[in-house]
């Protein structure tokens, strides 16, 4: 009898850099064999961070702007232009209309027209996009600056409707989905909505929780097997789909 070989673990959206030893997390990364969206939340972050991924096999480093830092480091967009060419990946970029932030909006909004145009202009660009309570904002500025064709969308720890996300599906995004995404019937219901050739799994780590701790970076199965139960999967059954999903997303 022939063991059946495991497909890959995906974490499309995962802060290593904000864990307490980031060369030791991107390591353990790289070791599990799990492919790693390294994610930053500034332009300053990203060249560790590439340093780090470039001696991987699994880890890929994204070059990020927060919308929630925006307010504080829009003056590095300049900076994050000038990487843009060293990196395929995108992220965490977007908007953020939750009450914190949403003073800097319109700075948020002018923030992510240019990170978009450029995306656009430069071609292939994968990108993670962050969208709290904006989604409908969000979809209109891909829509208008980012057609499928110059790029990819990946909607991070997606909480819009379900028409918004029938949307987004239209328009080629897809949607990483993390534990949290998974623990309340509202949630769920959106999860099983998406298609699900869209559809990867992310720890969005170390900011989501876990049983009793926040998640290390190792801690992907139970977003796996949280899914897999929601899609009545087996988890290998989760794993090829995601697996499936991610290549179709970077071929």
């Amino acid at each position: 009898m022939i063991d059946r070989k495991t497909s890959p673990l995906v974490d499309f959206h995962c802060h290593l850099d904000l864990y307490p030893d980031h060369a030791a997390a991107v390591s353990q990364r790289d070791r599990e064999g799990v492919f790693t969206l390294a994610v930053t939340t500034t332009p300053k972050a990203f060249p560790r961070n590439k340093e780090l991924a470039d001696r991987t096999k699994h880890v890929r480093a994204a070059l990020g702007l927060h919308p929630q830092l925006v307010a504080e480091r829009s003056h590095e967009l300049p900076l994050w232009k000038e990487y843009l060419p060293s990196s395929r990946y995108v992220g965490e970029v977007g908007l953020d209309a939750g009450r914190r932030f949403y003073r800097s909006f319109d700075d948020q909004k002018a923030v992510f027209a240019e990170v978009l145009t450029s995306c656009a202009d430069a071609g292939n660009k994968v990108l993670s996009v962050h969208s709290v309570r904006c989604a409908k904002v969000v979809l209109d500025m891909i829509e208008a600056k980012l057609s499928p064709g110059a790029g990819r969308v990946v909607l991070h720890w997606f909480t819009g409707t379900p028409s918004e996300a029938r949307r987004a599906a239209e328009m080629g995004c897809y949607f990483s989905v993390n534990l949290a995404m998974l623990k309340t019937d509202k949630a769920r219901k959106l999860v099983l909505s998406l298609p699900r050739d869209r559809i990867l799994t992310e720890t969005d780590g170390p900011f989501t929780d876990g049983a009793t701790n926040p998640l290390r970076p190792s801690d992907l199965t139970p977003t796996r097997d949280g899914l897999a139960a929601a899609l009545a999967l087996d988890p290998d059954e989760a794993s090829d789909l995601i697996s499936a999903n991610l290549r179709a997303l970077l071929n």
